[in-house]
């Protein structure tokens, strides 16, 4: 990791750390191509430069969510809008287990948008 990915991580308390350290490490694992920058101050997860996620905490809870990029395009009960245009949050407890297999069905969803070229804007 790059010294602000890197601090990005470290800077968190527990369990909020490790729940940030184990979903980067699902996104990262959900595809060879998929690679870690930092943008706008928070990890950013590209599969061959197209933006697929980031990775940020609430402000008023602290809580990590996954921010979907191509959000609006995506159809599951887990993910939220809220006032935004086009992305969605996957809100995460790090109280509690994961919710892998919803993780991993939302990263495919986007990927599945990005190997099939279509257009998410």
């Amino acid at each position: 990791m790059r010294d602000g990915i890197f601090h990005f991580y470290l800077d968190k308390t527990e369990p909020h750390k490790s729940c940030l350290m184990t979903l980067r490490a699902i996104i990262l694992n959900s595809d060879d191509h998929i690679r870690e920058t930092l943008k706008y101050g928070m990890p950013c997860f590209c599969w061959k430069d197209k933006i697929i996620c980031y990775l940020w905490t609430d402000r008023k809870t602290g809580e990590p969510y996954i921010l979907m990029a191509a959000g609006k395009r995506l159809d599951h009960p887990c993910l939220e809008m809220g006032d935004r245009k086009k992305m969605k949050i996957l809100r995460v407890n790090p109280e509690k287990d994961l919710p892998v297999k919803i993780i991993k069905e939302i990263l495919n969803q986007a990927l599945d948008l990005h190997r099939s070229a279509t257009d998410y804007g």
